[in-house]
């Protein structure tokens, strides 16, 4: 088994005659356990030490070996190994033992001590017994006789005796030794001996290297608990942003221990340890030596004084292209000293409110570096922009010119598109006048370079033809000339001028001519046409046919088309000059073909609340009415809502750059630069890509894009700033960008494009080619001064803003005096009446009465339909809540209430045991002798509220799935369309999503990585906006004075332009304390109930939460008529919520609940995080707590740390800071440890992540006890209601679950025995388990019937339950209903009329219903045989 091991000498004789005889192996912790057969007796000191070395050889955590010998070995066990097996029980032992002497005769032990001591040792005889008969293959005796019971100074003495032996056997330390450990230095290390030494970058370490040093950052952490071994697997991944390396060991409890404390995640550590392959999972692996804290260089912002701002930069929001946390990136800017920092996501601004959340956090504010000022957000976005309005005018210059004057109408043929690089083959132009020719030109010029095959073809010039044409120096100056002081015409004018413009510019000559386009003129004019090339345009007119592509020919009909079109500009606009045509043609434009433009890149800042309310209105239409690939923002929507907004050009993709790379002229640059209110330009390395692309000839062409940029913003007097289009915080995250644009099939992703965070002194680097002055104004002073145009804004406001209802305060008042004085008479207990004012008075001065009421009236609508409504949440916690009928949860102390009209006697004196009503003993009045109804769940309001309603009430319901689409109607019936919206979410990038994405960008580059290099590769890749959705049951109101965008953007879930859904922007939970928001939840338990009170005629309101019968499913299935069973477990609880799956069944067994209180626990335990695995169980199993004295639910820390003697409402802030995952707030444990509370409590508060509320629990409880009720006294009528909607979930087929008991165990057995079973098998077993269960209590289905089946629902028919049509695989409703339906009235004769009369239903599925015996006996056809 282990072939490489040579063992010692004094080993080799025995090893070489044992032989394994059991092996036991654990890849998940790297054990392995050997049990070997020796003949010869092998002392188990020579077996460690043989284990040690085998584990070390072969990179195992443990190996433990053992040996068995024959019963003539017995008496050669060395007294060392008797003893250590009574200490390796009882620690304690060891001193007892001491000096003993072990007697053996036969196989009878005797052990003399010197003292006493006998009773420590007596309890663990048995074990040792056991232990070498085991070994040994023979029965051991072992007696324990004592010594002398020595007090006093004999005992005195004897210890010191048996100390002094001990001393002589551990090994000497030399003086020189102790001197050195009496000097050594403090060190930091907190696991292992103190190191030093040079760290080895992670890129270059590998397995050969041994021993090595690491140091770098925590980014993965995934210790395991091995609880039975009282061990630790420790398991980290590290990175130094070279590489990543996991770091592996496994220890025993005490020697994790510091690790566990000191490794977090985002710790910097420094680690020396052994480069190993792990066997298991076949990775290299670090295991530590030692561990001490390390560091990594961070960048800093070097430049003194005052530092830039950084006014372009994207988060995580912007969708699938930027890495940005928000948060970090906010701190980062404050730690350099910046003033202010701007978040403009693509298209969107849902980072806003995590902004907000950084700079109102609860844990204070981030400073800017050196003063105590908090760094100011300027919340923006990089729109996607259209310019729908004057992206291409008509008329180009100055020169006015009347209609009936002369103009020039010209076109050119060219060698290709670019003005820069092409050249003129042809020009032709004609002069007109009142749309008669006057004078005409035409050449052909030599561009000196060979054309094109596509040129010829398009053009029909031929190099032949060009032969002895004159070059464009000869002809440039005639048709100057030629052209006079007239008006240029053309159609798509900037190509023809801008290769004019640019000869031009090469020979010296002045451009300063007006041109006019009768491409934009016609698309203003002629819009019914949908494209808009000469030729057609021409048709549309009516104009002669020519030769197009032909330079003459085309200007000629250039000239036409232009005639024609001041003609129309004359008849229906009365314009009869030129410079009259662009402000009219704005108008026209306007709103034209916005989804099919190119959309550029523009940066829109709110200066003030008006900005951000118009950014907010802006983003809403782009979502809404101009989404196609991306939300558009047109120019002329721009240009309503354009108050209160500061507007930047963006970047390249921006309308000005992109002119600039066009060679628009100086003119048209201006005019574009013009309606921006700052211009932006960007580091050289942001457009390197233009080189690659020809964009660029070289770097200097890219430094002259941003020195046109600089001398637009001088000539026009606009501020210019450098930004840097900030994708990811840090250089070394660029790779995880790389990463995201493979995902979407960029070709270039791979491509260097350091968009990253950068500081002062980076920045004007990278800008010292304007010299230091320019630099430093553009990267520092202008940046400021458009921070300093920011007034400081909130994205969302404060406060709450909830709708108006008429009479809401003395409606809710009516309900709940109502209520409270019907149960508790006309004079309530006094503490009762106190705790309904303090809630009252909260509620109403918070203005929280309209929340209570529309949850009521929802509510109460459910009620009048027949649905019962769960309550969610913690508003369960609100006795109002209760006494006006949002929720059945009495939030009251338990108590007693007599239901005598006539008494109404209530009994607050219960035993202290009892924590809710449920569990009270019955009891009669002592006043009237009517049995007292049993109420109250001892829950604070404070856990809804706060203390004084300083908390934002959220009111959860769970409705009926079947009526949770008219619950949402009837919301919008009572508030109005335009107010309600569906609550938006966000969908992000999930680690095991992003794994997918690193593991495919690997492998189509043929690159391999460690484990744990995935994982710090996916690690930057969570969290990156993919989409958007809608919350399952959220609804957001708003007041009837405002409009959405006071608030926040809307938009179609999922960027869907068909959706009739409109969501908000933001993601709903937000903006709970600001907008009243309505979670109503679809829910499977009131659908059941509804449906079993139909069946039964059952009331559920009414059946009692004591039942005894029913309360006995939750420890014993007795009363359901089985036990114990093999498949189901000892308890009854299959099928009923909160409790079905095997988790919360093995969480029964463990605390074999008899109370509803305790169901009530467990409920918490259940959907909290770590609160029951790792946490509650082990308290309680351990014995160290009870069920009902550890941490259930958030209220349970309220209550008992205040029963302890803490201040309400530090209790409370303990509370929210435990139930939120925060741990202990500063302070709390020393607070804590001096109120009493014990360190176990303590130790649990620390652990937990999430805590449900107990009024969420209790409601739950309710639904799931009625349920179970049904289950036991009415189990037919449970049975089709839970089948029914299984089915209506696809979780019930007919075929795997009706054929009896032997059909449904082999398809349990089948999915469990599957380890690739998916998750629609592991649903499908959650509906077998019930079904065996409805087997096992001797029930039956009959068989699906054409005449007899419902569509949809299960039916009892004879004591049998009749599955529905759905039940078939796959056949949907429509078809279920097509059956039902088709039958009506009708007797088929056979199962080809069912077919025809039923035209939904598939050949496929008839073959099903026939196999499920649907038809009985009716034959496949019609047709009658004569043989």
């Amino acid at each position: 088994m282990f072939p490489d091991f040579v063992p010692p000498e004094e080993l080799q004789q025995a090893l070489s005659q044992a032989a394994i005889v059991a092996a036991d192996i654990f890849p998940e912790t790297g054990t392995v356990e050997t049990v070997v057969h020796s003949e010869h007796y092998i002392p188990q000191r020579l077996l460690d030490q043989t284990a040690r070395e085998i584990a070390s050889l072969y990179g195992l955590r443990k190996l433990t070996l053992t040996a068995t010998h024959p019963e003539t070995e017995l008496h050669k066990i060395e007294p060392d190994e008797l003893m250590q097996l009574f200490v390796s029980r009882n620690s304690m032992a060891r001193g007892t033992l001491a000096s003993a002497q072990w007697i053996w005769e036969g196989n009878d032990l005797t052990v003399k001590l010197v003292a006493n001591g006998k009773e420590a040792l007596t309890e663990h005889i048995p074990t040792v017994q056991n232990l070498l008969r085991e070994r040994f293959a023979c029965p051991v005796t072992i007696t324990v006789e004592a010594g002398k019971t020595l007090e006093g100074q004999e005992l005195f003495q004897a210890m010191e005796s048996m100390r002094g032996e001990l001393l002589q056997k551990l090994p000497a330390v030399s003086q020189q030794t102790k001197k050195e450990e009496k000097a050594a230095p403090q060190s930091d290390t907190f696991y292992g001996k103190p190191f030093k030494g040079v760290s080895v970058p992670m890129k270059d370490v590998s397995i050969d290297m041994g021993t090595v040093i690491i140091e770098g950052r925590v980014f993965n952490i995934d210790h395991k608990e091995l609880k039975k071994r009282n061990a630790w697997v420790i398991k980290f991944d590290m990175t130094d942003n070279t590489n990543s390396v996991r770091i592996s060991r496994f220890m025993e409890a005490t020697e994790a221990k510091p690790i566990l404390e000191n490794v977090k995640m985002g710790s910097v550590l420094k680690i020396q340890g052994k480069l190993m392959e792990d066997r298991f999972e076949n990775e290299m692996i670090l295991r530590p030596y030692a561990m001490q804290p390390g560091s990594m260089p961070k960048r800093k912002d070097l430049q003194e004084g005052m530092k830039r701002v950084e006014l372009h930069l994207h988060t995580s929001m912007s969708n699938m292209d930027a890495l940005t946390s928000t948060d970090a990136a906010i701190k980062q800017a404050a730690a350099w000293g910046h003033r202010a920092i701007a978040i403009t996501d693509h298209g969107c601004c849902q980072s806003f409110t995590d902004a907000l959340h950084t700079v109102e956090s609860w844990k204070g504010p981030p400073k800017v570096a050196g003063t105590d000022d908090t760094i100011k957000i300027l919340y923006g976005c990089e729109g996607y922009y259209v310019n729908d309005v004057d992206d291409r005018i008509v008329v180009h210059g100055t020169q006015e010119m009347a209609f009936d004057e002369e103009f020039v109408a010209f076109d050119l043929e060219t060698t290709g598109l670019s003005s820069r690089t092409d050249r003129i083959i042809e020009i032709g132009a004609v002069i007109l006048k009142n749309g008669q020719e006057v004078d005409r030109f035409q050449t052909f010029v030599d561009p000196e370079r060979p054309l094109d095959k596509k040129i010829v073809e398009l053009t029909g010039i031929t190099e032949e033809m060009l032969q002895g044409a004159p070059k464009i120096e000869e002809v440039l100056p005639k048709f100057l000339e030629f052209i006079g002081g007239r008006v240029l015409v053309a159609h798509n004018s900037d190509f023809d001028t801008g290769f004019i413009r640019a000869e031009c510019a090469r020979l010296g000559y002045d451009y300063n001519y007006t041109a006019a386009d009768t491409l934009i003129l016609s698309q203003n004019l002629l819009s019914q046409l949908n494209k808009f090339k000469l030729n057609i345009v021409a048709n549309a007119l009516n104009l002669p046919e020519f030769n197009h592509h032909r330079a003459a020919d085309d200007a000629m009909t250039c000239g036409l088309v232009m005639a024609h079109l001041m003609k129309k500009l004359e008849e229906e606009y009365d314009i009869h000059s030129l410079q009259a045509i662009n402000p009219v043609m704005m108008s026209l434009r306007a709103g034209g073909r916005i989804k099919e433009r190119q959309a550029r890149h523009i940066i829109l800042f709110a200066k003030n609340q008006t900005g951000l309310r118009n950014l907010y209105h802006l983003i809403s239409l782009s979502n809404l009415e101009y989404f196609r690939r991306v939300p558009r923002i047109p120019k002329s929507e721009l240009l309503k809502y354009r108050e209160g907004l500061i507007i930047g050009s963006a970047c390249e993709a921006g309308e000005l750059f992109q002119a600039i790379l066009d060679r628009k002229s100086d003119d048209e640059l201006k005019r574009i630069a013009s309606f921006y209110d700052f211009l932006e330009i960007q580091p050289l390395a942001n457009n390197m890509f233009m080189l690659a692309k020809g964009m660029a000839k070289d770097v200097e062409d890219l430094k002259n894009y941003n020195r046109t940029i600089i001398r637009l913003g001088e000539e026009l007097g606009k501020l210019v700033v450098a930004t840097g289009d900030v994708h990811f915080l840090n250089p070394e995250d660029e790779i995880f960008r790389h990463i995201l644009l493979a995902t979407k099939g960029f070709d270039d992703a791979d491509k260097p494009n350091p968009l990253y965070f950068r500081t002062t002194d980076e920045m004007l680097q990278e800008f010292s080619y304007l010299g230091e002055e320019k630099a430093y104004e553009i990267v520092v002073t202008n940046p400021n001064l458009i921070a300093d145009m920011c007034e400081t804004l909130r994205p969302v406001p404060h406060n709450l803003f909830a709708p108006k209802i008429e009479n809401s305060v003395e409606d809710l008042k009516a309900l709940v005096y109502g209520k409270f004085h019907k149960l508790y008479g006309d004079n309530p207990p006094e503490s009762f009446v106190k705790r309904v004012e303090v809630e009252l008075h909260d509620i109403i001065s918070c203005h929280y009465d309209v929340i209570y009421m529309s949850a009521q009236r929802l509510v109460q609508n459910s009620l009048e339909n027949g649905y019962l409504v769960g309550s969610r949440g913690s508003v369960g916690s609100s006795i109002v809540a209760f006494m006006s009928g949002i929720t059945e949860v009495n939030s009251f102390p338990p108590h007693y209430r007599c239901p005598n009209p006539e008494c109404k006697h209530t009994i607050l004196d219960v035993p202290k045991e009892f924590n809710c009503g449920a569990d009270l003993p019955d009891m009669v009045c002592p006043k009237c002798g009517a049995q007292l109804e049993k109420d109250g769940f001892n829950i604070p309001f404070e856990t809804f509220l706060g203390f004084g309603g300083d908390k934002v009430p959220d009111i959860d319901l769970n409705f009926s799935g079947e009526y949770q689409a008219e619950a949402h109607k009837y919301c919008i019936s009572m508030f109005g369309s335009s107010h309600v919206f569906r609550a938006g979410t966000i969908g992000t990038v999930a680690e095991k999503t992003a794994f997918g994405y690193v593991k495919k960008y690997l492998s189509e580059r043929g690159k391999t990585a460690s484990r744990a290099e995935e994982a710090r590769l996916a690690s930057g890749c969570v969290g990156v906006r993919r989409t958007t959705g809608q919350h399952p049951g959220g609804l957001v109101v708003i007041p009837q004075e405002n409009e959405i965008w006071d608030f926040c953007p809307v938009q179609h879930p999922a960027d869907d332009p068909n959706s009739d859904q409109i969501t908000t922007h933001f993601e709903y939970h937000s903006m709970e304390e600001n907008l009243l928001k309505l979670d109503m939840l679809g829910h499977d338990d009131p659908t059941m109930i509804r449906m079993m009170e139909d069946m039964t005629g059952v009331d559920a309101k009414t059946i009692p939460l004591d039942d005894k019968d029913t309360m006995s499913i939750f420890t014993s299935s007795k009363v359901l008529g089985y036990e114990n069973d093999k498949i189901l477990g000892p308890t009854g609880a299959v099928a009923i919520p909160e409790f079905n799956t095997r988790f919360t069944r093995g969480m029964l067994m463990d605390t074999m609940p008899t109370r509803f209180d305790t169901l009530c626990r467990l409920s918490g335990f259940s959907h909290g995080t770590d609160v029951w695995l790792g946490n509650a169980k082990d308290l309680i199993t351990s014995k160290t707590a009870t069920v009902d004295s550890t941490i259930g639910c958030r209220d349970d820390i309220m209550i008992y740390l205040i029963s302890c003697g803490m201040p309400e409402k530090r209790s409370f802030k303990i509370m929210e800071a435990v139930r939120k995952g925060r741990g202990l707030p500063p302070g709390a444990e020393e607070e804590m440890v001096e109120a009493g509370v014990p360190d176990w409590y303590i130790g649990s508060c620390k652990k937990i992540k999430y805590l449900f509320p107990k009024a969420h629990a209790v409601a739950y409880v309710m639904m799931a006890f009625r349920i179970a009720w049904f289950k036991v006294h009415h189990p037919l009528p449970f049975y089709a209601a839970y089948f029914y909607r299984r089915s209506q979930k696809g979780g019930f087929d007919a075929a795997l679950m009706t054929g009896g008991m032997e059909s449904v165990l082999a398809n349990i057995d089948a999915i469990d025995g599957n380890e690739d079973a998916t998750a629609k098998d592991e649903d499908l077993l959650t509906t077998l388990e019930v079904v065996y269960e409805f087997y096992l209590r001797g029930f039956e289905f009959t068989p699906i019937s054409i005449y007899e089946s419902h569509a949809t629902k299960f039916l009892i028919k004879d004591g049998k339950i009749l599955p529905p049509f759905v039940a078939i695989s796959g056949l949907g409703e429509s078809a279920a209903w097509d059956l039902m339906n088709g039958r009506e009235g009708k007797t088929f004769l056979s199962i080809e009329e069912v077919s025809l009369a039923c035209p939904k239903v598939s050949k496929t599925h008839m073959q099903m219903l026939k196999e499920a015996g649907a038809f009985g006996d009716l034959p496949d056809t019609s047709q009658v045989s004569f043989f």
